[in-house]
């Protein structure tokens, strides 16, 4: 790996790079990874003076760890994750358990690889770390993009420092502001009007009762509280969601969303719940957002990958596994079409897009179900879950199977 830092010279003529990769999170040091591991030379620039991920907690479904384990990292990813027993749903006002899911070798015999948790920031580490072993791969910080240019042959990328770049293929990993997005729409993020508490403390100081081999997911009126172990379970992850009464289009978010507002929607939760979500960090919220499904994540020699193509709400656990996914089959159709980049790119496409377009239509109203505040959806809601036993993987096979049939992907 050789790494670079921010130049001090003039502009020189753009560098000419094979496969550039645009964003240093997840999404994109997998990608620069598995193609790497595929033969091919990469080039990746992040804006920030050192990589880093924001947030605490993440859930790796078999789908994600199945990457992992073609990348070569699953056993160093294992070795930092906690493998859950079990998701456990329960009522966040009565602290009714509502239904569960098996997570533990029955999930694994039947998807091929495990269900895990872990700490974002140990999984960004543990592919920096492969990156930075691989020589196919070249980092470069404090490189913000500011256009990419398409020509015939290749994309000329140029950076706010006037560094540029010539590349044969363009993957922009950049996030849910995505600049590189805009080539292929003029759209903006969709705010939900909810907002996340979330952090991480020693196990040990956790305020109530946990029972360290669970997910629990507690759901309630307009809002959710998700708790598991992380790091080898020393700490616990916790997220606190709610519904903000102050939200409004186009109002900051430092004026909606307050840790006062987080104590009210919480008031009548279980004392649980409560004691719980008084206890997660105030230092920061997260307003949640996605983004209306594209029509196209790839068109000639450029394509977007991560929550750049197709941010959804954190509901389904779904959006650095599907980064993930993007990474695998990026990589795999770049080997595949080695000397024709656009008909990679445009496989690539016709691989992820109806998936990716799954995964964020479903979202919204899965969220829906979580924060029903009508008394008789709610009951309905509560039936219909009691009656599910913890083995039936039915409503989820479409996410984890690793060749789903189309006629399991939900409309």
């Amino acid at each position: 790996m050789t790494a670079i830092g921010p130049s001090t010279t003039s502009p020189r003529p753009p560098k000419e790079v094979d496969t550039l990769v645009v964003g240093g999170g997840i999404g994109g040091l997998a990608t620069a990874l598995a193609i790497a591991r595929g033969g091919r030379a990469v080039h990746l620039l992040e804006q920030a003076s050192e990589f880093a991920e924001v947030g605490a907690g993440l859930q790796l479904g078999a789908n994600a760890t199945r990457v992992m384990h073609r990348l070569g990292v699953l056993d160093a990813v294992e070795a930092v994750a906690v493998h859950p027993e079990r998701a456990v749903m329960r009522d966040a006002v009565t602290g009714e358990r509502l239904t569960g899911l098996t997570l533990g070798e029955t999930y694994r015999s039947r998807y091929g690889f495990p269900y895990l948790v872990m700490h974002r920031s140990d999984l960004l580490q543990i592919l920096l770390d492969a990156c930075r072993a691989e020589p196919r791969v070249t980092l470069e910080n404090d490189r913000t993009v500011r256009d990419a240019v398409p020509g015939d042959d290749d994309v000329l990328v140029t950076c706010e420092d006037s560094s540029s770049y010539r590349a044969r293929a363009v993957l922009a990993a950049d996030g849910l502001h995505s600049r590189l997005r805009r080539l292929f729409v003029d759209d903006e993020p969709v705010c939900s009007g909810y907002v996340a508490y979330r952090g991480t403390m020693p196990i040990g100081d956790v305020a109530t009762d946990v029972d360290a081999n669970d997910i629990v997911l507690w759901v309630g009126p307009r809002l959710h509280l998700m708790q598991y172990p992380v790091r080898a379970g020393a700490l616990y992850n916790q997220v606190a969601v709610f519904h903000s009464d102050s939200f409004a289009a186009g109002v900051p978010d430092t004026e909606w969303g307050t840790p006062q507002e987080l104590d009210a929607a919480y008031a009548e939760t279980t004392d649980a719940v409560r004691l719980s979500a008084a206890s997660v960090s105030r230092a920061r919220h997260w307003p949640l957002f996605d983004r209306e499904p594209l029509d196209h994540i790839a068109a000639g020699r450029i394509a977007l990958l991560g929550d750049a193509a197709h941010p959804m709400l954190q509901v389904l656990g779904q959006g650095a596994c599907q980064a993930l996914e993007d990474a695998d089959t990026v990589a795999t159709c770049l080997s595949e079409h080695s000397d024709d980049v656009e008909k990679a790119l445009a496989a690539y496409e016709q691989k992820r897009l109806a998936r990716v377009t799954t995964c964020q239509r479903r979202a919204r109203p899965w969220a829906d179900m979580w924060h029903l505040t009508d008394p008789v959806a709610l009951s309905l809601r509560n039936r219909v879950l009691r009656d599910r036993t913890d083995d039936d993987y039915r409503d989820v096979d479409w996410l984890y199977l690793q060749q789903p049939d189309p006629g399991l992907v939900p409309s």
